[in-house]
């Protein structure tokens, strides 16, 4: 083992204890687990080879025993698919590959009647180029949908060469898709060509762009209204909230993010005094604007300047490439990079909003990638996952480690820009060792997307069998979290190692008189630290195994030595 290093105190007032007031967000969201489900990979129950509703039903059981409590569904919604469900045709129908709005509504009953809460995706930002309201404002200026699109009749010469900046909210050249419409010779996009952006204003419109409406005009205006009307269509029929995709890039040419803000502001005053029992969850990536906008959760992971990429993958697009990342086992990362950004956020919504560090999602390579595929390295990566204050969410399959799949083809716009291989990410789900791995009765050509070929595949009937697999691990986190005040959403954190020595890194989480020590090791090299400002008589170990690491205590200092891969939390006192 590598020699002691003892911290200095000095660090300990660098990194302060960063805790939380009363947050006002609805009661149930302070103890949240998320599960989130892409819909066409998870349970197919009619053989065609892709996911429903139904089949979801189906699982309810096997979700609720993971120990979390609230699921999240990509859009269920009606669409064209050439964006994985995020093209919405009507946003009031469940597309008929998933079921009916009435399995969508057994379903809720279903998960309610369980304890589980139910979250769907709200795709704000843009329809389908084949909405009906998409084709109605391509007619003319004078329908009723005319102005819930943007309508250019040239590419000016100040975009002409600038590409699109989505994170601030700069129109480019990029933005404007030429079409043969009646209404003009133009229209702005959101993020692929059929995906025709709302309209809902420019922060600085140019009188010179008679297309460019303020954020106040009627056309922007009844785009908040019709957004309302669909958040009501679905929390009528039970729904629990809401997740908004690409939720900041609503308002063009809004580099500051005032007006996407102020916007929200008014849409989520509606919602929060119409449901106050509801979330609202982000897809912004910079949890403080957010919460300023209303937004009870906000995820910081691969996107936008505050992101986690230096701790699990500095290439997020493409295939799986080694990178220089924290979670590597080569011990050659760092977490300041992190840090510096994860505590800025912190600092600036306690008590106000949750940030969430989530395990993966549909848009990013799973945990299990590369040469980060043991079940010890994945059983570190989820300690830090469902031990950190916020909101975790687990991504469907990260609970039994399945493996991120390269080499597959685009699949329903899954090869989008930067993003190269989203589908990699969402192939079916692995649930024992029948035909296609349980997820469907079809051949396996018929697939929505192929199951992971490996012969020693993951999956949940064998690891429910392995008292040590990850799903139990998992299981094992999630209930230690329920149990305790201290690593739950409002736990106060502190980081107790120092970003100068980022192997092991050492937090402590706390709540009243309730203490746990978390340290964690990717590395495979055996590490060795000592912790002289946190004053411990006794220290039980409660995740991890005795040969993974010490702690010993010390009149003055606790030294803690870690084995190479492993995760360890301590009940302090």
């Amino acid at each position: 083992m590598r020699k002691l290093s003892p911290l200095a105190l000095v660090p300990l007032l660098l990194f302060p204890t960063l805790g939380y007031s009363e947050n006002p967000a609805p009661h149930w969201v302070k103890s949240a687990i998320f599960y989130q489900i892409y819909p066409p990979s998870y349970q197919d129950s009619n053989g065609d080879g892709i996911g429903d509703i139904q089949g979801v039903i189906q699982r309810l059981d096997y979700i609720k025993s993971l120990g979390v409590n609230t699921l999240w569904f990509n859009p269920l919604f009606k669409s064209e698919f050439k964006d994985g469900g995020y093209d919405i045709s009507d946003f009031y129908q469940v597309d008929p590959r998933y079921g009916s709005n009435s399995d969508l509504v057994r379903l809720i009953e279903e998960a309610h009647r369980r304890g589980l809460r139910v979250c769907l995706d709200l795709v704000a930002g843009h329809t389908s180029d084949q909405n009906a309201w998409f084709r109605e404002s391509a007619e003319g200026k004078d329908r009723r949908y005319s102005d819930y699109y943007i309508w250019p009749d040239r590419v000016p010469d100040d975009v002409k060469g600038k590409q699109k900046d989505q994170v601030g909210g700069v129109i480019g050249e990029d933005s404007f898709v030429k079409t043969d419409a009646p209404r003009a010779p133009w229209y702005i996009k959101n993020y692929y060509a059929s995906q025709p952006a709302l309209n809902y204003g420019y922060a600085h419109p140019n009188p010179k762009h008679a297309w460019e409406q303020p954020v106040n005009a009627p056309g922007p205006m009844a785009v908040r209204r019709e957004i309302e009307n669909i958040m009501a269509f679905w929390m009528d029929k039970g729904v629990d909230g809401f997740r908004v995709d690409m939720a900041s890039s609503i308002v063009k040419n809004d580099p500051d993010k005032k007006a996407t803000i102020s916007v929200w502001q008014d849409i989520s005053s509606w919602y929060h005094t119409h449901y106050p029992d509801a979330v609202l969850i982000s897809e912004w990536s910079n949890p403080k604007e957010s919460s300023a906008a209303g937004f009870n959760i906000d995820f910081m992971m691969h996107t936008g300047k505050y992101n986690f990429t230096s701790l699990f993958f500095n290439r997020v697009g493409g295939e799986f490439e080694p990178t220089v990342s924290y979670f590597a086992k080569d011990g050659k990362g760092e977490i300041k990079t992190w840090y510096d950004l994860y505590r800025e956020q912190y600092q600036a919504t306690k008590g106000k909003s949750y940030i969430s560090l989530p395990t993966g999602n549909h848009d990013i390579q799973r945990l299990n990638a590369g040469d980060r595929n043991s079940v010890d390295q994945l059983k570190v990566a989820m300690t830090f996952f469902l031990t950190m204050p916020g909101t975790p969410f687990i991504y469907y399959g990260d609970e039994i480690g399945m493996r991120f799949q390269t080499g597959l083809w685009n699949k329903e716009g899954s090869q989008g820009k930067p993003t190269k291989n989203r589908a990699g990410s969402r192939t079916p789900m692995q649930w024992d060792e029948g035909k296609n791995a349980g997820f469907s009765s079809t051949d396996y050509w018929n697939l929505y997307l192929p199951i992971d070929k490996n012969p020693q595949r993951p999956t949940v009937a064998t690891e429910e069998k392995d008292p040590k697999s990850l799903l139990n691990y998992t299981r094992q986190l999630l209930k230690l979290r329920a149990s305790s005040a201290a690593l739950s959403a409002d736990g106060e954190w502190r980081l107790v190692s120092s970003v100068t020595q980022p192997y092991p890194m050492v937090y402590l989480r706390s709540a009243g008189n309730e203490r746990y020590l978390v340290a964690l090791n990717p590395s495979d090299k055996p590490v060795n630290v000592s912790l002289p400002a946190i004053k411990i008589s006794h220290a039980s170990r409660v995740v991890g195994e005795a040969e993974q690491g010490e702690l010993h205590i010390q009149q003055d200092k606790s030294d803690l030595n870690l084995a190479p891969i492993s995760a360890l939390v301590f009940k302090l006192e």
